[in-house]
């Protein structure tokens, strides 16, 4: 099948090759235009054009401006795309993405899609516990990365309707490179990045980069939690007429998951007050410890297995790949593929049930239970103040969350084909393109149901309950070798692929002011494979007792194991299709002001979410309802842009209607948390504003977006119709002034929301906030610079969650913070 892919990308090259090579120079892009310098922009379009020409919302960020506000992951970066609503609180990886209101119902970027060098990273960015920023990493080999929000993004992609993100990286146009050095000031964190480029001939160009890291990170978790790096590399054959380039990338790096946590509120569900608790600090801790790093459990073929709950977020990324440009008479080709090798693990620690510690051991251990120590410096002694314990008195009820990336593997294959006709005093601009994907998911769930205590500082440890009458109900910490604390289900093996085939088209006519277009695409796929696990139904057995530690006697911890049922897999098994289209028109008035209108319909596919849910026969692996094949969202966005060359201005006003089939985590009344199914409609409507200004050294760029979002259908639950979406707050803004000099930058980044609701059932606030980021350069020479960072300067407690709809009886909830206060150095050799 590897094969198979590679022959895919290298057919277009022999075929084209004889013409390609004759042909002369050309930059693909309508001669009309003036030539004064110009925003050009390609991703997410036909063709690179000017944004003042194109009935477009686009936004970019250079390298330059990355690396002055020190942005080290992809949720740095994002956050400062206006529109782009990022719930950053996951670290480096597994964070959530959404636009312009679209909702974020779960996790990871469901109608956004990240790219990097102009093909899908994951072909689907919510895959069930896996985000596309797992397996992106941004370091100096970036040299841009270009947002399109809505629009063509619909029909120039697939599943992306919200927009696309695209990391594009350095090709050796520039000659030079450079080492840097960095480490955290108030934290445990050490980094190396270098990267260089250059010509090798006048035809032949190149560049290679990465980076390597290792410390325990902004959060105390008492290990090395940060661990790894990347590489990459191409070279880039330039011809008379086109090019060929190679692209490798080699990631394998290690990072941690903050998941949630405890935190205290007071007050009321208006006007709360959040509190962090003794011994434990949201932002700045993490249920993490060497304490709670090994344990036991069957493997996904039911063996017996270790882990390490260190190695946290892990991928192994192996990805080659293809891109070339050729013009074949009056017809420009260009062809992109990559092939993605994706393996890993995961691991993140879930807490269902936080109390305080008497009623988590009367829960599982009934009146006159016994608690005592299982692991750490305390391991076997007796707890015999429950309420005093760590100085707030709590104990977790969690799931050891341990996913095994067998493959996660990624082809992606774009070949599209444009010609420009003069035509009626105009230029009318065909093009016609083929898009192919394959993305397998073959990963097993493995968990374990533990008790631990609530501390920080790196220092939690495993808690062993037993009963009055001296009968332990764990085992070392661990209360069922599966997810027995909340039911005997998720202990699930997938071994699935989805297919991805879209064939699509654009018409685009610019005639002098006025640049008119409309495209389409029909995307068709299928999922095909088999699943396991016991929520099948169909007399499958997913609990039997298994001798963990092999001294022949079954402990009740034992006795609650999880196995696969591997002899009665369900098949997967069905196809669907939609149509995405989009029309726009835009109007340039005067040299630096345009105006634009545009209409979109774009579709999602559904990927693993919907497996096991009742959306798939487990019989046939058919789908139940077609319907429950993808979701639709309708665009419709209209604006104005100016720019000189100091001011640079862009207002436009959206309306969306989005179809949402997900599972969303909640809690329910009682405060325990939840899986919920989810079948709504939603609409949102809003004001989105991006401005740049310069005025000599002093430059400011800033964006906001106002949006009004609302549930205006739900299958199961109408109660929540005409509430807002939760997390989604009215106003998000980015603004960041800086001052500079030959010698020397300074700058601040402010980044906020403003309030928005816990759950749907719009009860809770979750509080607004400011971040406010710093940025320091001094050049010392054209080749030295020292640099200082710092992110959360006054250390704000910013959630971004909160499980709990309401502020529950005992005033304890579970929510996700960003990162305290950090503060970065760093030396940098150019040469």
């Amino acid at each position: 099948m590897k094969t198979t892919y590679l022959l895919l990308a290298a057919a277009p090259f022999a075929l084209f090759a004889s013409d390609a090579f004759a042909q002369a120079a050309t930059t693909g892009e309508d001669s009309s235009e003036d030539q004064k310098p110009r925003q050009v922009f390609s991703t997410g379009v036909a063709k690179g054009r000017d944004v003042l020409d194109a009935a477009i919302s686009t936004s970019a960020l250079s390298a330059e401006e990355i690396q002055e506000l020190g942005a080290n992951s992809v949720a740095e970066i994002v956050r400062n795309i206006p529109g782009v609503r990022v719930e950053a609180a996951g670290g480096v990886a597994n964070n959530s993405y959404t636009i312009r209101g679209l909702p974020l119902a779960s996790t990871g970027s469901k109608y956004l899609q990240f790219q990097e060098d102009g093909l899908p990273v994951l072909e689907f960015g919510d895959l069930s516990f896996l985000g596309a920023d797992v397996f992106i990493r941004s370091d100096l080999n970036l040299a841009a990365v270009e947002a399109i929000r809505g629009g063509s993004s619909s029909t120039f992609a697939s599943n992306s309707p919200g927009g696309v993100i695209n990391f594009i990286s350095k090709t050796g146009e520039v000659e030079g490179g450079a080492i840097q050095a960095s480490t955290g000031i108030d934290h445990d964190l050490y980094r190396l990045d270098f990267d260089y480029g250059g010509r090798i001939s006048p035809t032949l160009r190149f560049h290679v980069g990465g980076f390597y890291r290792e410390g325990e990170g902004p959060r105390e978790t008492g290990f090395t939690a940060y661990r790894g790096g990347q590489i990459k590399a191409n070279i880039t054959k330039e011809f008379a007429g086109g090019y060929v380039r190679l692209h490798g990338k080699y990631l394998d790096d290690r990072v941690p998951t903050y998941l949630q946590a405890p935190i205290r509120v007071t007050g009321t569900n208006e006007n709360p007050t959040f509190e962090t608790l003794p011994n434990f600090d949201l932002s700045s801790d993490a249920l993490l410890s060497p304490n709670v790093a090994n344990f036991v459990s069957l493997d996904g073929e039911n063996n017996l297995a270790r882990y390490d709950v260190r190695n946290g977020v892990h991928p192994v990324v192996k990805a080659i790949g293809l891109e070339s440009k050729f013009d074949i008479g009056e017809w420009t080709v260009t062809e992109r593929f990559r092939y993605a090798d994706i393996s890993g693990e995961l691991f993140q620690n879930f807490p269902l049930t936080i109390a305080p510690a008497s009623a988590i051991g009367r829960s599982l251990g009934g009146p006159g239970a016994q608690l005592s120590y299982a692991s750490g410096p305390n391991a076997g002694q007796a707890i015999t103040d429950p309420a005093a314990l760590n100085g707030n008195g709590l104990l977790a009820i969690s799931l050891f969350e341990n996913f095994r990336l067998n493959s996660v593997d990624n082809m992606s294959n774009d070949l599209r084909a444009s010609r420009v006709w003069d035509l009626g005093g105009g230029k009318l601009t065909f093009t016609a393109g083929f898009y192919k994907s394959r993305q397998e998911v073959q990963t097993d769930w493995l968990f374990n149901s533990v008790v631990t205590d609530v501390r920080g500082g790196g220092e939690l440890s495993l808690i062993d309950v037993t009963t009055a009458t001296g009968i332990s109900q764990t085992q070392e910490g661990v209360f069922a070798y599966s997810a027995g604390v909340v039911a005997d289900a998720y202990r699930r093996k997938y071994d699935v692929a989805f297919s991805t085939n879209a064939p699509y088209g654009s018409l685009n006519y610019h005639i002098g002011k006025v640049a008119i277009g409309a495209s389409v695409r029909f995307n068709s796929g299928s999922a095909q494979g088999s699943v396991f696990g016991s929520e099948l139904g169909g007399g499958r057995i997913g609990t039997q007792p298994y001798d963990i530690d092999g001294n022949g006697v079954i402990s009740p911890a034992e006795s609650r194991t999880a196995v696969i049922p591997l002899t009665t897999p369900a098949p997967v098994d069905f196809d669907y299709d939609f149509v995405s289209y989009s029309g726009g028109i835009n109007y340039r008035i005067s040299e630096p002001l345009a105006v634009f209108a545009r209409y979109s319909r774009g579709g999602r596919a559904a990927a693993d979410r919907i497996l096991f849910s009742p959306a798939v026969d487990p019989v046939s692996g058919g789908l139940t309802d077609p319907s429950d094949a993808y979701d639709i969202v309708k665009q419709a966005e209209g604006g104005v842009k100016y720019r000189q060359a100091d001011l640079t201005l862009n207002l436009t006003a959206f309306w969306a209607k989005t179809d949402e089939r997900n599972l969303q985590i909640n809690a329910r009344p009682d405060g325990t948390t939840q899986v919920e199914r989810i079948f709504r409609t939603y609409r949102a409507y809003g004001l989105e504003a991006e401005a740049a200004y310069q005025r000599g050294p002093f430059s400011v760029t800033a964006g906001a977006t106002y949006t009004n979002a609302s549930i205006v259908d739900d299958e199961f639950n109408a109660a929540v119709i005409g509430n807002t979406p939760r997390h989604q707050p009215d106003l998000i803004f980015q603004v960041t002034p800086q001052f500079e000099t030959e010698r020397f930058t300074i700058g601040a980044n402010f980044v906020g929301t403003t309030e928005s609701f816990a759950q749907d059932t719009n009860q809770l606030r979750l509080p607004g906030y400011t971040l406010v980021n710093g940025f320091a350069q001094l050049r010392l020479n054209d080749r030295v610079q020292l640099a200082l960072v710092g992110n959360n300067l006054f250390d704000k407690l910013a959630l971004t969650d909160v499980t709990q709809g309401a502020i529950p009886a005992g005033g304890l909830v579970t929510a996700r913070a960003l990162n305290g206060r950090t503060v970065t150095a760093s030396v940098r050799l150019s040469f």
